[in-house]
């Protein structure tokens, strides 16, 4: 046999996955969704979700199926960038946008980092808190260092990390399905909560902060660096194919976040709206109340399910900051240099004592403002064949991305008007 024929005949990544059976490389190649799920479940998402079910009740549902379908949306589009281009859409951005754009785009992000962190850390130390009595500044350290195990994890291939963070996706998960079995559900009214409206200025600074803690910009950023050389396709028939399968990667790992998300609130909804609870604005009064009103197993449930959401979004955010630096800035710094800059924030607003749980809802608010910055390059680059070739997006695609753009713009507009009037 020549060496041509051998080299012909040798198998590709992708073909060496599905040889491992139907099931397994199916399973094989999914994954890298699971990991950006994490950040739409993460302790501002616990913070504004429960916000939102105890004042407003069901009203703001619709914000959460809305959030979860453009998050869908996406992530889907973020996911098929590192596909079609082998870069991440950082390194796409430095590679076709001028300098001065680019320089602007990873000061935000880097701000956007700093925001994300804010509400990891501060989850995880609350929780933390709840079940050890650990001091919340205690807390957060610990969460950081756990971050860097996680992060430690890469070091064996993509997946042992993967699997980590999908395995504390399903402790989140496990969590809020018990706590939503033991408490019941009122269908009927969670489906009168899909109808959209607001309920004043206030509602909208929740709704806001809901979409800031579910659509999260440096996942953007992310997703496409965890697709973009994972299993590297050869010819178009295996890009359509990977193509496929991360599309329903992306369907069900963020089809669980939102489900989880949907889950939070109604789960405060049903127990606090319209009662006289005291302190249920705070994660720690409504850890509380639901061992007041639901008993122990509820509120431990509760408390574990944000500690896993707390470990593991840390690992992603920091894994996302990374990403970021090194697509704009083709500069690398080491990993504790970079987890103590985007941490400190957190740990002052422990050390000062600020309210935590405010802190992790005006987090997410920040971090709404950031979303159009990811999105709006995400936008341009994928409808443009140069950049995608066959995996470009077709024109229904780009006009619904650009439509959930302006709306996420517009609604930031109107917050920043109610708020400054």
């Amino acid at each position: 046999m020549r060496d041509s024929d051998a080299v012909t005949a040798a198998p590709t990544q992708l073909q060496a996955v599905r040889g491992r059976g139907r099931l397994r490389g199916r399973a094989l190649m999914m994954g890298p969704a699971f990991v950006a799920a994490i950040a739409y479940v993460d302790p501002g998402n616990f913070a504004t979700n429960v916000s939102a079910g105890a004042e407003f009740g069901y009203r703001l549902a619709w914000v959460i199926v809305a959030a979860n379908l453009m998050a869908m949306l996406i992530q889907s589009l973020s996911g098929k960038i590192g596909l079609a281009t082998g870069r991440n859409l950082p390194e796409l951005c430095r590679e076709h946008f001028p300098r001065p754009v680019t320089r602007g785009l990873w000061v935000q992000a880097e701000l956007v980092a700093m925001a994300t962190d804010l509400a990891e850390v501060i989850g995880g130390a609350i929780a933390l808190n709840l079940l050890f009595g650990l001091p919340l500044l205690t807390g957060g350290v610990l969460t950081a260092v756990v971050a860097f195990a996680l992060l430690g994890l890469q070091g064996r291939g993509y997946r042992p990390f993967e699997l980590a963070i999908a395995g504390l996706l399903a402790v989140i998960a496990l969590g809020f399905v018990f706590s939503t079995a033991v408490t019941g559900l009122d269908g009927r009214e969670v489906a009168a909560g899909f109808v959209p409206s607001f309920d004043g200025v206030d509602s909208v600074l929740l709704a806001t902060g809901i979409l800031g803690a579910t659509v999260m910009p440096h996942v953007i950023y992310l997703h496409s660096a965890l697709t973009q050389d994972r299993i590297v396709p050869v010819g178009a028939r295996e890009r359509q194919s990977l193509l496929k399968a991360q599309r329903l990667d992306v369907v069900l790992a963020m089809g669980l976040a939102g489900l989880v998300n949907l889950s939070m609130l109604v789960l405060a909804a049903k127990l606090f709206f319209g009662e006289d609870v005291a302190g249920v604005d705070t994660l720690e009064g409504a850890h509380a109340a639901l061992d007041a009103i639901a008993g122990a197993p509820v509120a431990f449930a509760f408390a574990i399910a944000l500690l896993a959401s707390g470990f593991a979004s840390s690992g992603v955010g920091t894994y996302a900051g990374q990403v970021v630096m090194s697509g704009f800035l083709q500069r690398q710094i080491p990993l504790l240099l970079r987890r103590a800059i985007t941490m400190a924030p957190a740990l002052v607003v422990l050390a000062i004592g600020f309210d935590p749980t405010q802190a992790l809802v005006l987090s997410q608010v920040v971090l709404s403002f950031g979303i159009p910055f990811a999105l709006v390059p995400l936008v341009l680059l994928t409808r443009r064949v140069d950049v995608m070739g066959e995996l470009v997006n077709r024109p229904s695609t780009t006009a619904v991305a650009w439509a959930v753009a302006a709306l996420i713009i517009a609604l930031n507009g109107f917050l920043l008007i109610g708020i400054l009037l």
